[in-house]
């Protein structure tokens, strides 16, 4: 393997001149730091991590907190696309990312907080779980950097999903389609949930809607039974509605499935709306009406922000990034 004095003797300058062009340095101009940069990519040099983590006093790895509820784990739709966009995005600044140990019924477990510490990780990620269990406040609270996804915390960096302009969104468009009896089917209770739920209900106030209580229904997100069962219901009111939100895409599918089971057609006989965006939904046919959630950007926003929070401790600000969503039109939203 390459080393430092390999790479200044094949450029003819200093192992300091190396180091600094290496590691950015303003004194060393940009045409010597290209030249150094290019031979250490030709000669294999890769910077010795452990000398890295002394000299930085950093572990240039971050730990991400996941825990997600119904047990889907990383082929949950939403949550998989945005951890990989927070992967990629600090791995393009040479961060490496862990998760931290979740399994609780493991002998001698260490807490949330005693595994980051043991491991030396930079900052935290906490992308979905109880954020209430004492584990997970104790970890919030703690002097890690720390940046939560979906979630706000006082005086912590935090990155959501606009949930309030996205409901408000699909159901004025919804509304715009001529639409006047709207069922919405959400999830469990949750902080998510309940900002979709107000904005729903204040939307629906805003356009002069009605909505009987029996127009809502509590499920459990990407439950398709779950979800068909509340479809059922629906379909047996005296005045069914002619439009039915979902909590999420899967949710949707199995609504769809019961509805379609009825004898009846989407969207000539009842229109239909999802939430997520997953790209499952986009491929059926018809191509499902939903709000398509910024995967990619709440991700990446994630990463440079608890990266600028690590490196840059007291000029980094703690501020809540709202990613806004899209409504995707699909066909399953017939005008009225």
């Amino acid at each position: 393997m390459a080393s430092l004095k390999d790479i200044a003797r094949e450029c003819r300058v200093s192992v300091a001149t190396v180091s600094k062009a290496l590691n950015g340095h303003s004194d060393i101009s940009d045409e010597k730091k290209t030249l150094i940069r290019r031979k250490a990519e030709e000669l294999g040099y890769h910077p010795n991590l452990f000398a890295r983590m002394l000299k930085m006093k950093r572990s240039y790895n971050i730990g991400v907190l996941f825990v997600e509820e119904a047990h889907n784990g990383l082929t949950h739709d939403y949550f998989a696309a945005v951890l990989d966009s927070f992967k990629v995005t600090a791995e393009q600044r040479e961060y490496d990312i862990t998760f931290l140990n979740c399994n609780k019924t493991r002998k001698n477990r260490m807490s949330y907080l005693e595994h980051a510490r043991y491991r030396g990780f930079d900052g935290i990620v906490i992308v979905c779980v109880d954020f209430m269990e004492p584990e997970v406040l104790e970890l919030v609270h703690s002097d890690l950097p720390i940046v939560t996804i979906d979630y706000i915390f006082n005086d912590r960096m935090a990155v959501v999903s606009d949930n309030i302009q996205g409901m408000e969104d699909l159901l004025s468009y919804i509304y715009q389609k001529g639409h006047r009896k709207i069922a919405y089917i959400h999830g469990a209770d949750s902080h998510v949930t309940r900002g979709r739920l107000s904005s729903f209900f204040r939307t629906a106030k805003r356009l002069g809607l009605e909505i009987p209580d029996e127009y809502i229904i509590e499920s459990e997100y990407r439950h398709e039974k779950k979800a068909a069962s509340a479809t059922i219901k629906l379909l047996e009111l005296e005045q069914p509605p002619t439009c039915i939100l979902y909590p999420d895409d899967l949710s949707a599918f199995g609504g769809i499935q019961v509805i379609r089971e009825r004898g009846l057609h989407i969207p000539e006989d009842i229109s239909v709306a999802g939430y997520d965006g997953i790209r499952l939904s986009q491929h059926m046919f018809p191509a499902l009406t939903t709000l398509k959630q910024d995967t990619l950007h709440v991700g990446r926003y994630a990463a440079e922000k608890l990266i600028e929070l690590i490196e840059n401790p007291r000029t980094a600000v703690r501020e809540i990034t709202h990613v806004k969503g899209v409504v995707y039109e699909g066909q399953t939203i017939k005008t009225l």
